[in-house]
């Protein structure tokens, strides 16, 4: 009798290598808190590598480490410029919350194999 043990996941190496590749990029997000320019990179890393991911669970974190640049930016423009009304910092605030809720929902995702 062969004993299976249900609870060990088995990836291929190239499943092993976007894993770390997506782990790289939630770094790079997470790191743009100390160098910010990391975030722009974290992007480039998405898009160039993008085709390379698509029909896996990678291309969900893809997709969602993308919209939150975008969407990220888009708050982070609105903030600055309302910050002459003191609202902004209200608005810068919300955003980095919510960039650290993407970061953290989508990393914790990847760690158990799941897509997002």
């Amino acid at each position: 009798m062969v004993d299976i043990d249900h609870t060990r996941v088995v990836t291929s190496p190239d499943n092993e290598r976007l894993k770390r590749l997506t782990t790289i990029v939630y770094l790079l997000q997470a790191l743009s808190f100390i160098i910010p320019i990391t975030f722009l990179a974290a992007l480039i890393v998405n898009y160039v590598k993008r085709s390379e991911v698509r029909g896996t669970i990678y291309e969900s974190h893809f997709r969602w480490q993308i919209r939150t640049f975008w969407y990220t930016a888009i708050w982070f423009f609105v903030g600055y410029l309302s910050l002459i009304v003191l609202v902004g910092y209200l608005i810068l605030l919300g955003g980095t919350l919510w960039v650290i809720y993407r970061i953290a929902r989508g990393w914790f995702r990847l760690s158990e194999n799941q897509s997002i």
